[in-house]
């Protein structure tokens, strides 16, 4: 017998005989078999009836417990309900509500409800019509919404009602993060709290991340700080099956306003209404379990057989258990032979058979999908979301064929890809063409992988990428809460919806937005919140182009721009004239910036391309410091990877391997310079030369493909360190004994590319030092070194200048902004948004509203030359965004200008390279880079003149 896709026999099918057209027999023996055969029939069901006679007759041979039969009865009824969503509005008071709490009156708040209109409908609706941020007060009460409307009266309400003004700023809902790790992953990342994938099995749908959750992690304060009120933390993606999942609020212990400390006061839904599960397929798995010869999967092949046989038994399990249950309540406990078949490792999985358990699968490529999607169809459960999902943007009709009445949602990162194999197919505009083709966009944080402080801002990129506003705001509130079952008490600003509220410093979908406030179930969140100086702002509009899921990139060399507004070159060079300025392009370079009537009068007859800009801006291109641009194509892939190792010293200009998809969006979003260094051990480690390239370049040997050969010399400090020198205090005195021997040193090198002969330039003062580091102890240590060996130069050379030191990482640097400023030591940092990732971050500034800002604003503060890189290389599309970070919330310490330099003017400041005033190297935008829903339109790449036009 053939199957079709979606149509794989089941295990235990059995194979199917070919009819026999020989056709021998007889019609008289054929009858007599017949006959034979109905004897044979009719004597076994004689037999039965005989022995179940005495049953029917009333007469007991069970030697059960009966109470204990009875409980397995009262189970089936259980067994065969299926959970509804539970209700919000129509509640006296939530369950979570802490009695003595009082009621909280939110005044002239600027308020995103989270639905449209009554009577907008679905068509208009999806268009977002009928969605609108309204002015209106807002109740608390018995930790629910009780009312939202203008003008409600204090002295209508208890005396004790606490009234809190919201100035006229964003009120909206609780932000809703649908795959995180927090307290099972716990942060900083310590051996003994990873509690993020049971690894004992490969299929452990039995296991439960509530059992490891920890209550401590810090983690789940700075993660509401970012107003994240509720959160579904998940067990790891390495088994195919993981294990339940559970729905959390970020409100812990008396602190928090609750009674009491524990993982069970943090339940978002006390009821247990909904369970949750999380399985996984692909790379993960078949890596971390299989054993070619020993045991799988090895493949994604081996993957679906373990999905497939563990589905096969729990389905064994559901239909022993119908059957029991069936026979029990046809005849009565007392007769019954056996208990309710049960069975602890496979009831979970039973129940997501039942539909009482929410599927949430780990899957990013096309076939893991598929593979998937047919395994809901045979065993007939629904997903609810497949998550990270990659590639789900590229077969929407294959998500519409899952089982159920709903096909799952993507459940994305906004940009962040080519970190694996099963990565590096994506697209930052999958959010839109998911919701283009009636499918449901969510955006994530997968706490730790990204800071889900920050989730929010994954939504406000999947908005400046093109999806609409009311889409946007919707993938991190209610289209979350609807996945979770909890669609009526969780996600939008209504009464009867648990209070669960964040007030915003300025529109939530804009660059840098923070709370000011954060209420869960009623409860004021932070006592003494910092509260960043903004001005008060109209909600974002619309964007005015919806930029093209597939822009076309086309060379030329000649084109005209004009509604320019702003320009950001060097002041030297050429200059605006009023904020409709004119850019004209001739040959590859920039000829005029200004009125430019001459060069328009040319264009017009030429047929040379005009193009008006709303809102233009002419800036220098960004630089990269610090990723593997260049060297690496897929992160964990070594064949794509220049590789490295912490014994060895090599030059990053021998390993470079251009023409990557990474180095072709680095050109698109207006990097056209990466300085890289080889690795020490892993990603974000550094030892050897780094090169300064040009991101368009095919080959090293293409005109103005290397800009400098040797940019600096690296070394790596942070705790891998340890992995090449057991310990830091045995790295750093290893570096301290280099430093002082090449200082000492009387002779040239032999070899002139020799880790010694680059120490000497260091010495010399001819190249910069570039140290990766985070913790304030060690940048403390360095700092001492850095005096040391200054002086053994000035003893050994008669020099007073000493040597050029530069960090990058920095997390703790401001600890010392002071020291650094007087030391003259730059630094980079990367991340720009720090958080206690590992244990030499764990002092690291989170910003408002638990810190008064960042690293960035502290180190500016203290007069620290400062720049900004980037610690993955997937970031290339958000370096304007970092900087548009530090200047939003900067508190005016930054210009625009001087938050482009961040990322452009002040690293080669820092590492004391000439900078990029050449006229062919430049960025046109529409609209400001700093801020979301910036469209790249033309970039001038460096090499060979080329200008590359986005269209």
């Amino acid at each position: 017998m053939e199957y079709g896709k979606g149509e794989l026999p089941p295990y235990s099918a059995v194979a199917v005989a070919a009819p026999d057209r020989r056709r021998r027999w007889s019609v008289r023996r054929s009858r007599g078999v017949r006959v034979l055969a109905l004897a044979c029939l009719a004597f076994i069901v004689y037999a039965q009836w005989k022995q179940i006679q005495p049953r029917l007759k009333g007469s007991s041979v069970s030697q059960l417990s009966v109470e204990k039969l009875n409980e397995d009865l009262r189970t089936c009824s259980k067994l065969r309900s299926k959970p509804q969503d539970p209700i919000g509005l129509g509640r006296e008071r939530n369950l979570r509500y802490v009695d003595g709490h009082k009621p909280t009156l939110i005044k002239n708040a600027t308020i995103w409800i989270g639905e449209p209109v009554a009577g907008t409908s679905d068509k208009d609706a999806r268009l977002g019509k009928g969605y609108s941020w309204i002015n209106a007060d807002v109740l608390l009460e018995y930790g629910l919404i009780k009312e939202v409307r203008k003008g409600i009266d204090v002295t209508s309400l208890s005396s004790d009602t606490i009234v809190w003004d919201a100035k006229g700023r964003k009120l909206t809902t609780g932000i809703i993060d649908m795959h995180s790790h927090a307290g099972v992953d716990s942060l900083p990342e310590l051996d003994g709290n990873a509690d993020t994938n049971e690894m004992g099995s490969n299929i452990t749908p039995y296991v439960r991340s509530i059992d490891g959750l920890n209550v401590f992690d810090h983690q789940i304060q700075v993660i509401k700080s970012g107003g994240v009120t509720t959160s579904l933390v998940l067990p790891g993606s390495s088994n195919n099956i993981g294990g339940e999942a559970y729905v959390i609020k970020h409100a812990v212990g008396k602190p928090d306003g609750r009674n009491e400390t524990s993982i069970a006061d943090m339940l978002a839904d006390p009821e247990h209404n909904w369970r949750y599960i999380k399985m996984a397929c692909g790379e993960n798995s078949k890596r971390t379990y299989g054993e070619p010869g020993e045991h799988g999967p090895v493949s994604r092949l081996g993957e679906s057989w373990e999905f497939r046989h563990a589905f096969e038994q729990a389905a064994k399990i559901v239909q022993a258990q119908d059957d029991w249950c069936t026979l029990a309540e046809s005849v009565g406990v007392e007769q019954m032979e056996t208990y309710l078949p049960q069975d602890l490792e496979w009831e979970t999985l039973a129940a997501v058979l039942r539909g009482q358990v929410h599927v949430n699968t780990h899957c990013y490529t096309v076939p893991d999908l598929e593979a998937f999607v047919d395994h809901s169809n045979e065993f007939k459960f629904a997903v609810r979301a497949f998550h990270h999902a990659h590639q789900t943007f590229l077969v929407p009709e294959v998500l519409k064929r899952a089982w159920g009445d709903s096909p799952p949602a993507s459940a994305l990162f906004a940009d962040n890809m080519w970190y694996k194999a099963e990565a590096y197919i994506g697209s930052e505009y999958a959010g839109k063409v998911l919701y283009e083709n009636g499918l449901t966009p969510i955006y994530v944080s997968d706490n730790p992988v990204l800071n889900a402080q920050h989730v929010v801002f994954e939504a406000a990129k999947a908005f400046g990428y093109g999806l609409p506003y009311h889409v946007a705001l919707a993938s991190v509130t209610t289209a979350p809460a609807e996945r979770l079952g909890l669609g009526q008490r969780l996600g939008k600003v209504k009464p009867g919806f648990d209070a669960d509220i964040a007030v915003w410093d300025s529109d939530p979908l804009s660059v840098g937005a923070a709370p000011v406030q954060v209420w869960i179930d009623g409860t004021a969140q932070f006592d003494d919140p910092v509260e960043l100086k903004k001005p008060l702002s109209s909600p974002l509009e619309p964007l005015s182009e919806v930029p093209a899921t597939t822009e076309e990139i086309v060379s030329m060399n000649d084109i005209v721009f004009t509604g320019v507004s702003k320009s950001f070159l060097s002041p030297s060079k050429l200059h605006l004239q009023g904020e409709n300025s004119t850019v004209a392009i001739s040959g590859g370079k920039i000829t005029c910036v200004g009125t430019c009537e001459t060069e328009l009068e040319i264009a017009t007859k030429s047929g040379t391309k005009v193009i008006a800009l709303q809102n233009g801006y002419l800036t220098r291109p960004f630089t990269v410091f610090g990723s593997t641009l260049g060297l690496n194509a897929i992160d964990a892939e070594s064949d794509t990877d220049n590789g490295g190792g912490t014994g060895i010293f090599s030059r990053g200009v021998d390993g470079l391997a251009l023409e990557t998809k990474k180095l072709r969006y680095a050109q698109r979003y207006g990097v056209t310079r990466a300085i890289s260094a080889p690795k020490y051990s892993g990603q974000m480690t550094h030892q050897g030369t780094s090169v300064g390239f040009r991101t368009a370049a095919k080959h090293v040997l293409d005109k103005g493909a290397v800009f400098a050969d040797d940019v600096a010399v690296h070394y790596t400090l942070d705790l891998s360190a340890k992995s090449g020198s057991t310990s830091i205090s045995n790295a750093i005195g290893a570096l301290r004994r280099k430093l002082l021997e090449a200082a000492s040193a009387n002779t040239t090198a032999a070899d002139p590319y020799s880790e010694a002969a680059f120490l000497g330039k260091v010495i010399d003062g001819s190249l910069p030092l570039v140290i990766t580091v985070q913790s304030a102890d060690v940048i403390a240590s360095l700092l001492k070194v850095k005096d040391t060996v200054d002086a053994a130069i000035a003893s050994s050379r008669d020099s007073s200048s000493g040597i050029s030191l530069v960090l990058i990482g920095g997390a703790e640097s401001f600890l010392l902004a002071d020291e650094l400023a007087a030391a003259d030591v730059g630094v980079v940092l990367s991340p720009l948004l720090a958080y206690r990732n590992t244990w030499d971050q764990r002092r690291a500034l989170t910003g408002a509203p638990l810190t008064n800002g960042t690293a960035v604003d502290a180190l500016v503060a203290a007069g620290v030359r400062v720049a900004v890189g980037i610690e993955e290389d997937w970031l290339v599309r958000d370096v304007g965004l970092l900087a548009g970070i530090a200047y939003k919330n900067g508190q005016g310490q930054l210009s625009e200008k001087d938050a482009l330099d961040l990322v452009s003017a002040n690293v080669y400041e820092i590492l004391g390279l000439e900078g990029s005033d050449d006229t062919s190297e430049f960025v046109v935008f529409e609209g400001s880079p700093l801020e979301i829903g910036a469209r790249v339109r033309a970039v001038g790449t460096g090499v060979d003149d080329e200008v590359i036009m986005l269209v």
